[in-house]
């Protein structure tokens, strides 16, 4: 059951991607997203340089939305950096999130992609720089996440054929990068 539904996120990711189909050969091309204020973390995948951003959602005062903590969106690199909404079907089906209130006084949240809950992860607010962070197990340690790529190389438009997940985690005790590498 829980391949079904990482094989319908790659259809989907392939089905939603922008129109532009050229593949990327080096994870070096790809646009870093920077200056996006209180952004937590982001995906990308080979199809093309288009990135899906998670950030903070908090109201003009600062508030986190309590009901809808993290607000995610797309960074169209690939049509000049274009923003806008995932669609009905990439929010419910894909790259959208379920997130629940795990600490109502410290607004503690954990959350899963909707099409992937075997990786939890946690939105807490960190002791060191009084900032939220996303948390989350990478190679069994506790980390603050920073981005996951998805590797594809060929199959059809139905069933793209996934290489690897790569997942990039920040050591907060090392200070130093980590990563995971999924195969599916």
């Amino acid at each position: 059951m829980k391949f079904k539904k990482l094989l319908l996120l790659l259809v989907v990711l392939v089905i939603t991607a922008s129109f532009k189909t050229e593949m990327i050969n080096s994870e070096s091309t790809y646009p870093k997203p920077e200056g996006i204020e209180n952004m937590l973390f982001y995906v990308q995948r080979t199809i093309n340089a288009n990135t899906i951003v998670y950030t903070l959602n908090q109201d003009k005062d600062g508030n986190l939305n309590e009901k809808e903590p993290i607000k995610v969106y797309w960074i169209k690199y690939a049509q000049g950096g274009k923003v806008d909404p995932l669609t009905y079907i990439q929010k419910n089906y894909a790259y959208g999130i379920k997130s629940k209130s795990i600490d109502k006084e410290k607004k503690s949240y954990v959350f899963e992609f909707v099409s992937y809950s075997k990786r939890q992860f946690y939105l807490l607010k960190s002791k060191k720089d009084n900032k939220y962070h996303v948390w989350s197990y990478v190679n069994k340690k506790l980390t603050i996440l920073n981005n996951i790529f998805v590797k594809i190389e060929g199959g059809t438009f139905w069933v793209p054929n996934v290489k690897y997940i790569e997942v990039k985690a920040l050591d907060p005790d090392a200070s130093e990068e980590i990563t995971e590498i999924i195969k599916p």
